[in-house]
């Protein structure tokens, strides 16, 4: 039905032409299931991610003192690196052999291609290096995929005396299956420790045979595709040598290695060391499993199930005490920049789940210690929820003012408005956190004005005496007509105080990133929500009211 009102503003323009029209309310229904499909797909995170980047240098010339590393490396490379656009900070140390160049972007730079002029910078100034000089080892920051969002503690369960080797070896087949679940970007163990042989060297021994170290390191580098390290003489007046493995079988193959010859006799390892299979000795890494039972922790006791409370489903542990602290390993599983910490954090768990059994066998128990994807999305739902109590308190305050027609258009107005920011954020490849839905909580007293102010104007137009005779429609069109100046000047205005926001730099502009982003465009689609289905939704549900 044509209507017979000319528009003067952008406003009536609007709602004359979707007021009548059969794909309004299709419009209507496909906003909502979008904001609806949007908020359960949509990549959650219980804060959002800050772009830092940056890198270390690290640059080896074997024989160089601190002094030559530094005038010659590290200085003619801080000139270089100052010429890279975005660079904040540079801190440089000196070591003997080696020379190591710390930098920090500004945060905020893009950390792709931040790494990308690092390198290139780096490879381009090779040639000015001293001879001698080894390959340079750039090693970006990735601080994205640091953070992980789900560790687990593993440790040995019971009386079984299980060594931190064997406990390792358990753990090490379930990473490998946890790095190929779908945006998981990394998965460490801490505090483990891999099986190796160790060289116990008696220096005593190694002096009155006349025997160098370095001739021990190359008899063992002969045998083995690994060279082995060589640690400081210990207190106890040994060195040890680890690192070995590969090419030897068994410890018999090391014992009977010959390493020299004294006074025509072989001296083989056996006779100047002590020979063992065993852990990474000099990793000095432990870490011990601790519970808590009625607020006391328990460091290093095994918790048995002693009832089970069947009409709630709770499982009452009691703390089995053990007289030695149990070692334990933890994995760490971090995910993919802007993908869903919730659906990586339930993928793990289910792997977990399925290696019950596996873990039964060896005997291992373990804890989630951290399930970043949980608290994500409660953190997103209770934030949903306030965002719904928020919905209802504005329909109730309207309802003793306009009436509960009135108030269910601005109920039905508001859901939209969300629905499509969220939606628009979500094409945006945005995240939905604490921030994003701050900043919607935040634009709802700023969003519900223009849809307030449309319904109230066509509530009070179709009350006035001159206005009883009109058509329905035109009245509806006038109305909004009428407001439209004033609530775009006012809108643009609330959005010009929110762009601000969008240049603040450093960490907290890029954590409070979210909120230039969404409010304008909440702003902006709350106009056009009050132009185009407001009106609609009023002609729907309000009756026409009679005359003075």
């Amino acid at each position: 039905m044509k209507i017979d009102y000319k528009s003067k503003n952008i406003a009536g323009t609007l709602a004359k032409a979707f007021l009548n029209s059969p794909l309004t309310m299709v419009m209507i229904v496909s906003i909502l299931a979008l904001g609806f499909i949007a908020l359960e797909v949509m990549p959650r995170e219980e804060d959002p991610q800050i772009e830092v980047s940056g890198g270390t240098i690290m640059i080896a010339i074997p024989g160089s003192t601190p002094r030559e590393i530094n005038n010659v490396v590290i200085k003619p490379l801080e000139r270089k690196i100052r010429e890279i656009k975005g660079v904040e900070h540079v801190y440089s140390v000196a070591m003997n052999n080696v020379g190591i160049v710390n930098v920090q972007y500004f945060i905020g730079e893009e950390r792709e291609s931040s790494n990308l002029k690092l390198y290139d910078k780096v490879m381009q100034n090779m040639d000015g290096m001293p001879r001698g000089t080894m390959q340079p080892l750039v090693k970006p920051f990735d601080i994205d995929i640091d953070i992980p969002v789900v560790t687990v503690a593993f440790y040995p369960k019971g009386s079984q005396d299980m060594s931190s080797v064997e406990l390792y070896k358990v753990i090490r087949d379930i990473q490998q299956d946890m790095n190929a679940i779908d945006n998981v970007a990394k998965t460490t163990l801490m505090g483990e420790k891999k099986p190796q042989f160790n060289v116990m060297i008696d220096l005593d021994k190694l002096s009155g045979y006349h025997i160098s170290l370095g001739q021990i390191a190359k008899a063992i580098q002969a045998i083995s595709t690994n060279a082995p390290d060589i640690d400081t003489p210990t207190g106890t007046g040994k060195i040890i040598v680890f690192g070995v493995k590969n090419a030897i079988e068994n410890i018999k193959d090391l014992q009977n290695l010959i390493v020299a010859q004294y006074m025509g006799s072989p001296i083989y390892l056996r006779n100047i060391a002590k020979v063992e299979y065993g852990y990474d000795i000099q990793n000095f890494q432990e870490a011990y499993i601790a519970q808590r039972y009625e607020g006391q922790f328990f460091k290093g006791h095994e918790y048995e199930i002693h009832e089970k409370d069947t009409s709630k489903g709770i499982h009452e542990a009691l703390p089995a005490f053990h007289s030695q602290d149990q070692q334990q390993i933890t994995l760490t599983v971090s995910k993919l920049k802007g993908t869903n910490s919730v659906t990586i954090a339930e993928d793990v768990v289910k792997m977990l789940e399925k290696y019950e059994e596996e873990f039964a066998k060896h005997n291992v128990g373990f804890i989630v210690t951290r399930n970043y994807g949980e608290r994500a999305n409660e953190a997103v739902n209770e934030l949903v929820f306030h965002l719904g109590v928020t919905i209802g308190i504005i329909s109730l305050i309207l309802i003793p003012f306009l009436g509960w027609r009135e108030s269910l258009v601005v109920s039905i107005a508001v859901p939209m408005i969300l629905a499509s920011t969220l939606f628009i954020a979500f094409m945006t490849d945005q995240t939905i956190n604490r921030i994003t839905l701050f900043a919607f909580l935040l634009s709802i007293g700023l969003i519900v004005d223009d849809a307030i102010i449309v319904i109230e104007n066509i509530h009070r137009r179709m009350h006035l005496k001159e206005t009883q005779e009109q058509d329905f429609d035109v009245v509806i069109c006038e109305a909004t007509d009428e407001i439209g100046p004033s609530t775009n000047v006012a809108t643009i205005a609330i959005i010009l105080t929110m762009v601000p926001m969008a240049f603040v730099g450093g960490m907290m502009g890029q954590f409070m990133k979210p909120i230039p982003l969404n409010v304008p465009v909440a702003l902006a689609v709350s106009l056009f929500v009050a132009y185009v289905f407001t009106p609609f939704l009023a002609k729907k549900l309000i009756k026409r009211a009679g005359s003075y």
